[in-house]
């Protein structure tokens, strides 16, 4: 029998997610149904917000049950099809999971056309991380040049990508990481104009130091004190992206903001965001992205681990501790 090795959740995480709270399965390697194909996944997104797919309530998206696959996003290969669209050796994105082979109706698939770039990309500047950015910036915060633009979780998926689109629009752009090599990967390899250590430095400070005009746009990717500091260096008008909160996921009562008055002092707004709302506009986003990639003015910053379906808890946890720099993506 040929094998397909599954990551099940099993139980709801109290604070930091472990080994415990999964069990590694096998199944029979599916057979496509009419409609339908069978895809061997190469590679597997890791994401921040997985933590919070696996708290039972109401979110964006239906908490991922448990005895179930986990949810994630991922590139494959077609390997058996009986769907017109999809052919033997297609190569696709889709949300198909933790394991080694998805079977899927068609749905929400889209093409991977390694002329453009690698298969990691599709994961990265031209998954749905850049999308993230993207639609962030530019639809939610509307960023126009000049602007002094703050990313929080700088050095992250969403966020690398965030600050590099707000340079190619005519920003200023100033990263929050973790330690000094990140913020040096931000300046010199990313291209940010400034970088904060919020391990070392005090935000508040280094933003009257960097943003002495005040900050026009925060992206954020972390909430937590970091939101709580950058609130209290609004400019006039400010825009806040919630992209994410990072720093609350594990925490069943998340911490909220103490400096939300500086939002109508400011005359400031702060407005969450969830991508897939965009999805009838993807083409357009990642046409863009690809001929900014092309041109040399974005890069995908991706951290790829080499293992197996087993690994996946201990790399979730690494999102968690700031292990990755850039997007991280599990290769089998």
């Amino acid at each position: 029998m040929d094998i397909n090795h599954r990551m099940v959740l099993t139980a709801h995480p109290e604070g930091d997610v472990k080994d415990s709270d999964f069990a590694l399965s096998t199944a029979e390697i599916p057979a496509p149904g009419d409609g339908q194909v069978v895809v061997k996944v190469d590679l597997i997104s890791i994401d921040p917000a997985m933590r919070s797919w696996m708290n039972p309530g109401a979110s964006y998206v239906p908490p991922v049950e448990l005895g179930s696959v986990m949810r994630a996003g991922g590139v494959g290969t077609v390997i058996a099809s009986r769907h017109p669209d999809y052919a033997i050796g297609d190569e696709l994105y889709g949300a198909f999971g933790v394991q080694e082979y998805a079977l899927s109706d068609g749905t929400d698939l889209r093409g991977v056309d390694t002329t453009l770039a690698p298969k990691t990309t599709y994961l990265g500047a031209l998954g749905i991380t850049g999308l993230t950015a993207y639609f962030g910036l530019f639809d939610v915060a509307r960023i126009q040049r000049g602007d002094t633009v703050v990313v929080s979780g700088a050095a992250g998926a969403v966020g690398s990508v965030a600050g590099q689109l707000a340079k190619i629009t005519g920003c200023r752009a100033i990263g929050i990481a973790g330690g000094p090599e990140k913020c040096r990967t931000l300046v010199e390899t990313i291209g940010f104009d400034a970088a904060i250590d919020y391990k070392t430095d005090d935000v508040r400070k280094a933003l009257r130091e960097h943003a002495p005009g005040g900050v026009d746009v925060y992206f954020d990717n972390v909430g937590g004190p970091i939101l709580d500091a950058v609130l209290t260096r609004l400019a006039r008008g400010a825009r806040i992206v919630i992209s994410g909160a990072v720093s609350q996921y594990n925490d069943r009562r998340p911490k909220g903001p103490a400096n939300y008055m500086s939002l109508l002092v400011n005359r400031a707004s702060m407005t969450g965001m969830v991508v897939f709302d965009y999805a009838d506009r993807y083409p357009e986003a990642t046409r863009q992205l690809a001929q900014w990639l092309a041109e040399g003015h974005l890069t995908s910053a991706e951290h790829v681990v080499k293992g197996g379906i087993e690994d996946f808890p201990g790399l979730l946890r690494g999102l968690f501790t700031g292990a990755n720099t850039g997007k991280l993506i599990l290769e089998l």
